[in-house]
């Protein structure tokens, strides 16, 4: 195990030499067992293991925590937008935070075990005075995505004819510019999309990964690489657009099945965490329904016939709608100089233009994707007011409005004019009480006025007539 090194006040270790390292303590070890011992401490610790990744804990992370107890090699399975990368990215906060090479090395040679040609004349020449270099974390990460043009140069390597050029011998190995994959030497090396990877690329890898040497032009290099391979992949992939050769996916030893947020909980907590930060002028208050109702628009996508599950339904789709539907009420505010911006009913008119383009219609009917996505939304809104109606509100909200003037609403009507029918209707204000609270600012009891209207109007208990921008709640019988 590494012991601790003394460090400068940047942070970087003080020993410049292959003499001071040892002096210091520190001792080489394989990625793997690197990876596993830190793994190991965080979990004592009670840490999570990827902390920017919610809604995994009770399925994704426990199979992670294997893998990466076993020392195995991983692939992650899933559609678009399951945090697949992130995960992988995430991996790297499991490596010790800075790692000795041998200065000016472009394979990251370990100064007690170099592996390149250059790396072992400098120990030749200069023994235990080698000059060292420290490499942070954060480099010893490579990605790549697995386009069709991907080459093996990209990823292995090339000969380098600048170098052929200046009187080197072509079989030499200094004449070689290395690839992405030795460039991550005792690193984390990941591929996104693998299956896209061609296949004859494919094949390449599996010289670096396993046997452990380069063949370039002819020329054949043993290269002892310690990496970890980290990959992801869409599982519709094997069939659609590529496929993994069976000799590639032998070599990993865990793959993993990531799937979408399993509640809406969890899909507001990651849109929380994801969305795009508005300014404090004005500010933004945004009720819980008004969340959930975004939250829970994907959620009854991934359920619908009419929307292509093979694609997927990404969370993006649900902070961008979010992030769409905050903006609107913004723009609202910043119109009429309320304050503060509270999104409503009003505001998921924007909902469709941010939906659109991340979800595919599963349709002969192409033309219908209007209607499913309006259909969606208004199920939403009906879903989250039937969790929090209570049976009262309806008839007593329907019975005085029966007995009144339609309700007016809509992003041209002020706020205070729509929160003042909670003050003359005693069942919405305890409605809007229950939702938002005793003494809420207008905007906030306008929206939620909007959200309990429109959730009886949804429920076939009021009637409701759009047109303009505006909305007017009614009675199913009007008066005569």
């Amino acid at each position: 195990m590494t012991t601790t090194t003394v460090t400068g006040g940047s942070g970087v270790p003080r020993a410049r030499t292959i003499r001071e390292l040892r002096e210091s303590g520190w001792a080489s070890r394989p990625i793997k067992e690197e990876i596993r011992e830190n793994a190991v401490a965080r979990m004592r610790a009670g840490d999570r293991l990827v902390p920017s990744v919610l809604g995994y804990e009770d399925t994704v992370i426990p199979q992670l925590e294997v893998a990466l107890l076993a020392g195995h090699d991983l692939i992650f399975l899933g559609e678009r937008g399951q945090a697949k990368t992130r995960m992988i990215r995430g991996l790297v906060d499991l490596l010790d935070e800075w790692m000795p090479i041998i200065e000016g090395s472009e394979v990251n040679d370990d100064p007690y075990h170099p592996i390149s040609a250059a790396g072992r004349a400098a120990v030749a020449e200069f023994g235990d005075a080698t000059p060292i270099a420290w490499v942070h974390r954060e480099r010893r990460y490579g990605e790549k995505l697995a386009t069709p043009d991907t080459a093996i140069a990209d990823l292995i390597g090339e000969v380098d004819p600048m170098k052929v050029a200046r009187g080197r011998d072509l079989a030499d190995e200094l004449t070689i510019h290395f690839g992405l994959i030795p460039r991550t030497n005792r690193g984390i090396f990941a591929i996104n999309e693998l299956p896209d990877l061609a296949e004859r690329i494919q094949v390449g890898m599996l010289n670096v990964l396993e046997e452990r040497d380069i063949q370039i032009r002819g020329y054949l290099l043993r290269l002892p690489l310690d990496v970890m391979l980290v990959a992801s992949a869409n599982p519709e992939d094997y069939t659609n657009r590529g496929r993994l050769i069976t000799p590639l996916k032998d070599r990993f030893g865990a793959q993993i099945r990531t799937h979408y947020p399993l509640d809406t909980a969890t899909e507001i907590a990651i849109v929380e965490q994801e969305a795009r930060p508005f300014a404090s002028d004005p500010p933004v208050v945004v009720p819980a329904y008004m969340s959930e109702i975004v939250a829970t628009l994907s959620q009854l996508a991934r359920q619908s016939p009419h929307i292509s599950q093979r694609s997927g339904v990404s969370v993006r789709l649900t902070v961008s709608n979010y992030e769409s539907l905050v903006a609107s009420a913004v723009r609202r505010c910043l119109r009429s100089g309320e304050s503060p911006a509270v999104p409503g009913i009003t505001d998921l008119a924007a909902l469709p233009a941010s939906t659109a383009g991340k979800i595919e219609i599963d349709s002969l009917d192409t033309d219908r994707g209007g209607d499913i996505v309006e259909h969606l939304v208004n199920s939403s809104v009906l879903t989250v007011f039937r969790s929090v109606a209570r049976p009262e509100w309806m008839i007593d909200i329907v019975e005085a409005i029966e007995d009144s003037d339609p309700v007016e609403t809509g992003e041209d009507v002020p706020a205070a004019t729509v929160a003042a029918h909670a003050a003359s209707i005693p069942a919405l204000a305890a409605a809007v009480v229950s939702l938002v609270g005793e003494g809420a600012p207008a905007p906030v009891v306008a929206s939620a006025v909007e959200f309990v209207l429109d959730g009886l109007h949804l429920s076939k208990r009021l009637n409701k007539v759009a047109a303009g921008g505006r909305a007017e709640y009614q009675s199913l019988w009007p008066r005569r």
